[in-house]
């Protein structure tokens, strides 16, 4: 391996953010994790479960689901600090820096 390689960054953690248009909670959810996102740099996808009958049937009364990888993390509320350590031992495990 060349030391270009060796010194490429780390990609940025990425939190999967199932809503649907007109969720309350799921708009409350984002302003919580917002601040942390940023913070980590973290990269947000999210999903709307109304367009995928599969996840609309799975998370239909859930909403928001927040995965972290392919973990469940949070559903329904979220709380800043559980958010924020959550993804600062994702940090540590997947070896990112910051």
């Amino acid at each position: 391996m060349d030391s270009k390689e060796e010194k490429r960054p780390a990609e940025p953690l990425e939190v999967t953010f199932y809503t649907r248009p007109g969720c309350h909670l799921c708009d409350e959810a984002k302003l919580q994790i917002a601040p942390v996102l940023a913070e980590f740099g973290a990269r947000l996808c999210e999903v709307n479960i109304d367009a995928d009958p599969t996840l609309f049937e799975r998370y239909n009364l859930d909403v928001p689901v927040i995965f972290l990888a392919d973990r469940k993390i949070a559903k329904h509320r979220v709380d800043r600090s559980q958010f924020r350590r959550q993804l600062l031992d994702a940090r540590r495990r997947s070896g990112h820096r910051g």
